[in-house]
């Protein structure tokens, strides 16, 4: 019994219930103002004496309501309303005022169909309950039988005496199910009248899809250029316990590969925490390109004790910046995944050729560590770099090497991504 009349009293029809309250309130001022034209056209002093010029009155104060609801803050808080008492979802409705004309339109549509619903609903809140109770209780009180609220054809017959309990129930679950109703009807037709437009929805698409593509390219630069110095460091300070009574040439260039790991990172993480704070970094360190640090990025993976062959078949300066600097973080990524998981002598070639750079990273398979939680991002990371310029990418193993062959267009391409960029398979490098 319980589960059946929660549509009726569960507490999202009660909080509906509220929000029709709330309308019939709005709508006492426009049925005031509705009264004060309808009495001096047919001559009465009080049409509420008289449920028709109430009528009259609450009629004619709804088209007052509809122009009135053109100022912009209605729509806004009218949303605000049904989110907390409708359950409407939030997304479904929209958060500022209406500004074209067909926005208004469905503003005023709304307000009407709130307030009238309201006022409706609040009148019979305020008419039915005690009718109803005093039919209810009649049976128990020999003095309301013949009071004024009491019917004379309820009072005069035993029979009709006998049922008003059950009549009076019956009009408290008629009065709970006229609400319920009104309220699901108005959460229903809230999304189509107050929910944003085509374009509103199109602009937020676009504005998230946007604050993505910022998270996910700072994700990316704090991977690369973070995540690489800190297994750079690791691995250098570890070679340099190592040999640190035997060989203290190769300590004091460890060390110095790790003052300028430090510093360099430090720059770049200014950087990123500038684009953070402020959408730009002016003054900050630029990001590394293959032009500016080729040769350092090399020379700081050999201090790390990793053995590095490089074949530069161009001249880095010759490429654009953007090819420049995502190439350089693609490079970076296949030195960083060879120091985790290998060990073993790794070559970076490096050639130019019918439009395009190509970028092959190898070395031989590892033993591969155990993925870290929350790891595994790098070729992932270094596909939406292709994706993003539009190039082709390839990761795996060819025999007993492990293969990362990437090939970036040297002009911008006109759309990112495209059917050559596909997910790297995640693994060492």
């Amino acid at each position: 019994m319980r589960g059946r009349l929660r549509p009726l009293f569960g507490g999202r029809a009660r909080r509906r219930w509220i929000h029709l309250i709330l309308g019939g309130a709005l709508a006492m001022p426009y049925v005031l103002v509705g009264s004060v034209i309808v009495g001096p056209v047919v001559g009465v002093d009080d049409v509420f004496t008289s449920l028709p010029l109430q009528l009259g009155s609450f009629a004619l104060g709804l088209p007052i309501a509809a122009v009135t609801s053109l100022f912009p803050l209605t729509r806004p808080l009218e949303a605000a309303t049904v989110r907390a008492l409708c359950g409407v979802a939030p997304d479904s409705l929209a958060h500022g005022p209406a500004r074209t004309r067909a926005e208004r339109v469905r503003t005023a549509a709304w307000f009407t169909l709130h307030l009238g619903f309201g006022g409706i609903i609040a009148g019979m809140s305020l008419a039915v309950p005690p009718f109803a109770v005093t039919l209810i209780v009649l049976p128990l009180f020999a003095g309301l039988r013949h009071s004024a609220v009491t019917p004379p054809e309820v009072s005069g017959h035993a029979w009709a005496l006998a049922l008003s309990p059950v009549a009076g129930a019956l009009m408290l679950l008629a009065l709970a199910a006229c609400a319920a109703g009104c309220g699901a009807l108005l959460a229903r037709w809230a999304p189509a009248l107050l929910g944003p437009t085509p374009e509103d929805r199109l602009a937020a698409a676009e504005a998230r899809a946007a604050d993505l593509a910022v998270r996910n390219r700072l994700a990316r630069e704090l991977h690369d250029s973070v995540g690489h110095a800190l297994s750079a460091v690791t691995l250098q300070a570890s070679a340099a316990r190592r040999l640190l009574g035997t060989d203290p040439e190769f300590v004091r260039e460890a060390l110095t590969a790790i003052e300028e790991t430090t510093r360099r990172t430090v720059g770049e993480l200014d950087a990123v925490l500038g684009v953070l704070r402020d959408g730009d970094a002016p003054g900050t360190a630029p990001a590394p390109t293959l032009a500016s640090d080729l040769d350092g990025l090399l020379r700081r993976t050999r201090a790390a004790g990793q053995p590095v062959t490089a074949t530069v078949g161009t001249d880095p300066a010759a490429l654009p910046p953007l090819v420049s600097r995502e190439a350089y973080r693609i490079v970076q990524e296949g030195l960083s995944n060879a120091l985790k998981h290998s060990g073993a002598p790794v070559s970076v070639r490096l050639a130019t050729g019918a439009g395009h750079l190509e970028i092959t990273v190898e070395n031989p398979l590892g033993t591969v560590p155990a993925p870290r939680p929350g790891g595994g991002h790098g070729l992932r990371g270094v596909a939406d770099r292709v994706r993003l310029l539009g190039g082709t990418a390839e990761a795996g193993p060819s025999g007993t090497t492990w293969r990362l062959s990437v090939r970036l267009p040297l002009t911008t391409p006109t759309t990112a991504g495209g059917p050559h960029a596909r997910p790297l398979p995640e693994g060492p490098a």
